[in-house]
């Protein structure tokens, strides 16, 4: 399905009706198919019959919902395989085109395809293998070579017409034409063949039509344009260079004739007397056209061409010898070579910046020749009046009077059978398929004038036939008898000699003076006569004594000449040796030339391409270095802050393990005492108490802070009694027992309700409540275990994490009453200090798992607000 983009448009001029009885004829679709580039590469097209293609899906491409290969089959007016001649094709395509340019017909000729699939080869060609132009030029000048009109007796205008100059002003515009030296001359006809053009078509192919109207006399015009981008350009177009500011060509519009045909306005047309001024014509401007390397083509076309090669018949007078000044009676037909650019995807291309554009130019100028013709075909199938977007397009706009008026159109559809270009290959079937249903109108012949056929032969016959007589008779040559015609004329006419009355007196008077008048002419003319003769016999005389002499030097000449001959014919085969290796040379360095210019471009983007990704590479290395600052910065702040911590836990553990120490020693001091006591019977005074390690140090040192800010500001933490009935409140609590605990068979039991009970304490579980209690487990003094519920409030912190502020201790301790007085209240609270101690590292460890999570960025801050 094509989408169609309409934009507004001026109204459209209402064309006449035109009657139903008008003949039409289909558009002559035609396919060729190019050899593959490698040989073991894999086909997608097959070739059925002469008119038939079958298309396979490649490897690895599923075309159906089944899974299965979908084969598609297109049938064409005629498929040519790839074993086909370039001959065969134009005796085919472009012959009965070119036949219809010499009767006076339109005509149309393009190629359509993928990029690469040899449109461009198919309508040039290449040395040795001429395409379809130059063959169309051949055939064209074999066969109104012998009558044409000489160079500027018929002239275009500025409107797409032609008109009719006399021989006088002919003459003065050619004499001004040569006297020009700063115009380039084209060649003549009389000019030996262009060696290239002379390989493009061999003389066994040559042709020619045999029914040529040799009562009229032919010019033939030939111009060259491209669109690219959706512009005209006039490739023949001389533009004044200027190396030091250079312009950009200039654009063409589209103008209306008075007969509404399209053409380009002020666009360059060439009159050509042959077939190699033309060739060498179409070469100029075919050395402008824009071309580029891509993916997918070394020399891809990156826009439409043109070649428009048009015929002015201008029909001859009654005698056969002068044509006719009237341009009314001229006829002008046309032929139009297009060979379109390539439609490809730039997936494929890769293409970037200005290849970009002219792909997508190219792609939607193709687009509208679908619309156009997808319109034309539903309007002739259905009946209906829908308006053909001609306009969105210069390509559709330039042809439209083909398809609305009347010519003959045709199309060759050319396939690269590769299996890479299946799906471009077929959207271009489905187009080819629908142009096929488009029918135009036939052309019909137009008479030229209303004058005897035949005259241009009676008028050769009658000079051939005086001439023969004159040499006959020995009398003078052409010159002379019109002479001799002068005289003759020049005698005093007979006067009526018929006598009616027998007493007329007047009329054998008036005979006699005439008769007697003419008589004395011839007398002097005899006179005159011999007098010449006898002056033309005494010069003969001396010729004949000279020429005796001339002849004898003449022959030695000859014999000198004859060496020299020899000569010259060697050395003009070495010459035109030499000139077809110029040629090939030139053709050589013009594509490397192209090709350098396409390197240099690519060079140049990839230069710049290099710079930008240079730059890119700066930026983020500066980055990188920025972060690697940043990180480093950061890793030393984090070792500081780990090592800070790591020498408060190693100071807590030293700590820990005095105390552990201290009350060993006091154990065994109270049994010796105790020991002492039961031997001596009576009271010794107990030993001073050492002093117990404390972190009065520790209180004394100052506390260095971070600069993160404090979780939230809190109070000294108060420890008030409770009882044990507010441990069952109806606040939630997270009810925190190691793994480590043993289960104890005391009567009482701590029992929390709405707890959580956790082995490990979590933020998520934090998050959720409102208490915590942790159980703590240690061995007594006694060697009892005794069982302590720590507990405290949690509130929230500024980064989003969770505290505990610790605000209650509960004990739960079994003891025998056998067993040795425990300990003070004194080694009770040393006791009770070293549980916060341990309360304070089980705080520590929950923020060290919230430091993971990027919850707090200071863990001493975390620790000071916990404990």
């Amino acid at each position: 399905h094509f989408i169609i983009h309409r934009r507004g448009k001026t109204p459209r001029r209402p064309c006449p009706k035109k009657t139903s009885n008008i003949e039409k004829d289909p558009v002559g679709v035609y396919c060729r198919i190019r050899p593959l580039g490698a040989e073991f590469e894999e086909c997608c097209v097959e070739m059925i019959s002469s008119s038939t293609i079958q298309l396979h899906a490649p490897d690895g491409l599923k075309a159906n919902r089944n899974g299965e290969y979908k084969e598609t089959q297109y049938s064409f007016k005629k498929v040519f395989g790839i074993k086909t001649t370039q001959m065969e094709l134009f005796e085919d395509i472009a012959k009965p085109l070119i036949e219809d340019l010499i009767h006076c017909k339109n005509g149309l000729l393009f190629t359509y395809g993928v990029t690469g699939s040899g449109k461009t080869f198919t309508m040039t060609g290449s040395p040795g293998e001429g395409g379809l132009l130059p063959r169309c030029l051949d055939m064209l000048f074999n066969s109104i070579g012998p009558f044409q009109a000489k160079r500027f007796v018929i002239k275009t205008d500025d409107k797409n017409g032609v008109e009719i100059q006399n021989q006088v002003d002919a003459l003065l515009e050619r004499q001004k034409r040569d006297s020009q030296q700063s115009v380039p001359k084209t060649p003549s006809s009389r000019q030996k063949t262009d060696p290239e053009f002379a390989d493009m078509i061999s003389p066994e192919e040559a042709c020619k039509s045999e029914n040529v109207d040799e009562d009229c006399c032919y010019s033939v015009f030939v111009s060259y344009i491209e669109i690219y981008n959706n512009y005209i350009y006039d490739l023949l177009e001389d533009a004044p260079f200027d190396p030091i500011r250079p312009k950009p060509p200039q654009s063409k519009i589209l103008r209306e004739d008075q007969n509404h045909n399209m053409y380009v306005a002020g666009c360059t047309e060439v009159e050509v007397k042959s077939t190699e001024e033309a060739f060498e014509v179409f070469w100029k401007g075919q050395k402008k056209r824009r071309i580029a390397n891509t993916q997918l083509n070394r020399e891809s076309s990156r826009s439409h061409s043109v070649f428009i090669m048009k015929l002015a018949q201008a029909p001859l007078d009654a005698d056969g010898d002068h044509i006719l000044q009237d341009k009314n009676q001229v006829n002008v037909s046309q032929l139009c070579l297009v060979d379109l650019a390539g439609s490809e995807r730039t997936s494929r291309t890769r293409a970037e910046g200005s290849r970009l554009r002219e792909a997508g130019n190219i792609n939607q100028s193709l687009m509208t020749l679908r619309t156009c013709i997808e319109v034309l075909r539903e309007n002739q199938m259905c009946g209906t009046n829908k308006m053909v977007p001609y306009r969105d397009s210069k390509v559709t706009h330039l042809f439209k009077n083909y398809f609305d008026g009347e010519g003959k159109v045709r199309m060759i559809v050319c396939v690269n059978p590769k299996a890479d270009d299946y799906e471009e290959t077929m959207l271009v079937m489905r187009f080819a398929e629908m142009t096929q249903e488009v029918e135009v109108a036939r052309p019909v012949d137009r008479p030229i004038c209303g004058l005897a056929a035949g005259r241009r032969h009676r008028n050769q016959a009658f000079r051939d036939e005086l001439s023969r007589r004159l040499e006959e008779r020995g009398g003078p040559s052409t010159a002379d008898a019109a002479v001799i015609w002068f005289l003759i004329d020049s005698f005093p006419a007979l006067p009526p000699c018929e006598l009616v009355d027998p007493a007329d007196d007047q009329t054998l008077p008036r005979l006699i003076e005439v008769l007697e008048r003419r008589h004395c002419i011839r007398q002097k003319m005899t006179e005159q006569l011999n007098r010449t003769s006898n002056t033309l016999k005494s010069m003969l005389q001396q010729f004949d004594s000279q020429l005796t002499a001339k002849e004898n030097y003449l022959h030695d000449q000859r014999g000198k000449l004859g060496e020299k001959d020899k000569i010259i014919s060697n050395q003009k085969m070495e010459i035109e040796r030499l000139e077809k290796k110029s040629k090939m040379l030139e053709y050589k360095i013009d594509i490397l030339q192209k090709t350098t210019n396409i390197y240099e471009e690519d060079k140049r983007s990839l230069q710049h391409e290099l710079e930008t990704q240079e730059q890119r590479l700066q930026r983020e290395l500066s980055e990188r270095r920025r972060m690697e600052q940043r990180m480093q910065g950061m890793v030393t702040d984090t070792r500081l802050k780990w090592e800070k911590e790591c020498e408060r836990r190693v100071n807590a553990k030293q700590l820990e393990m005095q105390n552990k120490l201290w009350v060993k020693d006091e154990k065994l001091k109270q049994l010796k005492a105790i020991v002492t006591e039961s031997s001596s019977g009576c009271p010794t005074e107990r030993p001073e108490k050492p002093e117990r390690p404390s972190r009065e140090r520790d209180r004394t040192a100052p506390q260095k802070r971070s600069a993160s800010p404090s979780a939230l500001p809190t109070a000294p933490p108060v420890h008030p009694r409770h009882r044990r009935s507010q441990s069952a409140g109806g606040e939630k609590w997270v009810d925190h027992k190691p793994s480590s605990n043993l289960d104890l068979d005391t009567v009482m039991q701590p029992i929390i309700p709405n707890a959580i009970k956790v082995s490990t304490p979590s933020e998520k579980a934090l998050s959720k409540c409102h208490k915590y209690v942790l159980r703590h487990q240690e061995l007594a003094s006694d060697g009892e275990i005794e069982t302590k519920l720590i507990k405290g409030d949690v509130f929230k912190t500024r980064g989003g994490g969770q505290a505990v502020q610790f605000t209650d201790i509960e004990t739960l301790k079994q003891e025998c009453p056998t067993a040795p007085r425990s300990v003070s209240n004194q080694d009770m609270c040393q006791t009770l200090d070293l549980s916060l101690e341990q309360c304070c590292f089980v705080c520590v460890d929950i923020y060290a798992l919230m430091f993971k999570k990027n919850r707090y960025s200071d863990v001493s801050n975390c620790c000071d607000s916990a404990c």
